[in-house]
């Protein structure tokens, strides 16, 4: 283990040699860590607009047709805590794979230690992009021996809103999983904010959310369960009391080890009712 601090958070250069990202603050010395056992995991590249994305994967060894599962990450870029949930998906049995659709910056998000920094990065993505570089990301995955037509997605942060948005695009997917996505937010790259896409969803999305949350308000959860209801879409919501946001980044300070995992265990049933994963 890297070296800790009396306060049981590691130093930055430990948690930075450790591939967890500083923007988001103080990285905790007893973040989970999932072993490589039974999996094939790597680093790879999928053609897109603009270059050649990273990806990072993980399926289960020498297991033919494993269902896709996307993974959006936080607005911090492809790092530690993003590339163990990839594990964690491949131990339930996905192909999972989780895409750097920021790389276009040029910038290592990762490496960046102030918040102010990273959202114009993130910020400067339109939907149209984080949609084909999504597209991209399934059909790779299917050419590696992934079955498209068990494809789910999960996101956290700002990749938890990503699955709102996302799920309004692609008619293939079977399920969705929101962990803590924002619902108002919109831009002029972004015209529509999750709330006002909700007509469009395609899938079963369950939405996990925090009574905490300091950046979203327990009312737009409410709006937006109101919205999927009215337009007849099929979703389920929880709201853990006591926790903020980004209660599942088990990195970082503001990890609730029952609500997240409450909320993981959910996940992988809601993708096991909607036939993305197997019983």
């Amino acid at each position: 283990m890297p070296p800790l601090s009396r306060r049981g958070f590691m130093t930055s250069s430990a948690a930075a040699a450790a591939g967890y990202t500083l923007a988001a603050g103080p990285v905790r010395a007893d973040a989970i860590q999932t072993h490589t056992k039974g999996l094939t995991v790597g680093d790879a590249s999928v053609k897109v607009a603009g270059g050649d994305m990273p990806v990072y994967f993980a399926r289960p060894a020498g297991v033919a047709n494993p269902p896709i599962i996307l993974v959006c990450m936080e607005l911090f870029g492809l790092h530690e805590y993003v590339r163990d949930v990839v594990r964690r998906l491949g131990h339930a049995g996905a192909f999972a794979v989780a895409p750097n659709y920021y790389f276009r910056s040029g910038v290592d998000l990762t490496k960046m230690e102030d918040m102010q920094k990273v959202l114009p990065i993130v910020n400067a993505e339109s939907d149209t992009q984080l949609f084909s570089d999504l597209d991209a990301t399934v059909a790779w995955a299917k050419s590696k021996g992934g079955d498209a037509n068990r494809l789910g997605i999960i996101g956290f942060c700002r990749g938890g809103r990503n699955v709102w948005h996302y799920s309004t695009h692609n008619p293939n997917l079977k399920a969705g999983v929101a962990f803590y996505g924002t619902l108002v937010d919109k831009r002029g790259n972004v015209p529509k904010n999750s709330i006002e896409l909700a007509p469009d969803v395609k899938e079963p999305v369950l939405g996990l959310y925090g009574a905490e949350d300091a950046g979203i308000k327990v009312d737009q959860v409410q709006a937006m369960e109101a919205a999927l209801k009215a337009a007849g879409k099929t979703a389920e919501f929880h709201i853990y009391p006591g926790a903020p946001h980004g209660f599942h980044a088990d990195y970082r300070p503001s990890y609730r080890k029952e609500a997240a995992e409450d909320g993981w265990n959910r996940a992988i049933g809601w993708f096991k009712k909607y036939g993305v994963l197997t019983e």
